[in-house]
């Protein structure tokens, strides 16, 4: 098994900025994480109650979905943060430190621009679902703003994360895709 070594998470130096970011994003991953295990153990209550006890669920099944989907969003700062995100870095590593340092910027920026419109749409939807009282077409009828409270605050923590990212790049506290100058 692979471990993941000190050096791929992002470093924060001394800077308060970075730290407080860093530490959200830990405590996102193990929100995340909690709700995989909650997942888990749903799953498993309702096999019991499916196969053995011969019971209906009513519902386990929407709970599982909505927890594993808000997992994977509340854990993307997380997995930022520890550099986990597919990465292909053929082209840093054969640019000149000056021109792996600009794209970099680049990078950041885009994602930035990105992962901010996502918030800003997730936010309105989240709105939406609360201020007009959406409920899933479920027995369960959950009112859908909680399970879409996720979007928000994953992609918000996650756009967080990314300004830090570039803010730790702009003072020197992080190197371009985390390589060293040759």
């Amino acid at each position: 098994m692979a471990s993941q070594s000190s050096a791929a998470i992002a470093p924060t130096g001394n800077n308060p900025f970075l730290r407080a970011v860093a530490a959200l994003s830990t405590l996102a991953g193990w929100c995340s994480a909690a709700m995989i295990v909650a997942a888990v153990a749903i799953t498993c209550q309702m096999i019991v109650i499916r196969f053995v006890l011969n019971g209906s669920t009513v519902w386990q099944t929407e709970a599982v979905v909505y927890l594993v989907i808000a997992a994977t969003l509340v854990g993307l700062p997380y997995v930022q943060r520890l550099r986990g995100h597919v990465n292909v870095d053929l082209i840093p590593l054969s640019l000149k430190p000056r021109a792996r340092y600009v794209m970099a910027l680049v990078t950041s920026a885009l994602s930035i621009a990105i992962v901010a419109v996502m918030f800003g749409y997730g936010l309105e939807y989240w709105h939406y679902a609360m201020k007009r009282g959406w409920t899933s077409d479920t027995v369960w009828s959950v009112r859908l703003w909680i399970p879409y409270l996720s979007i928000p605050v994953g992609f918000g923590l996650l756009l967080l994360q990314l300004v830090a990212d570039l803010v730790a790049l702009l003072t020197g506290v992080d190197k371009p895709f985390g390589l060293e100058d040759n």
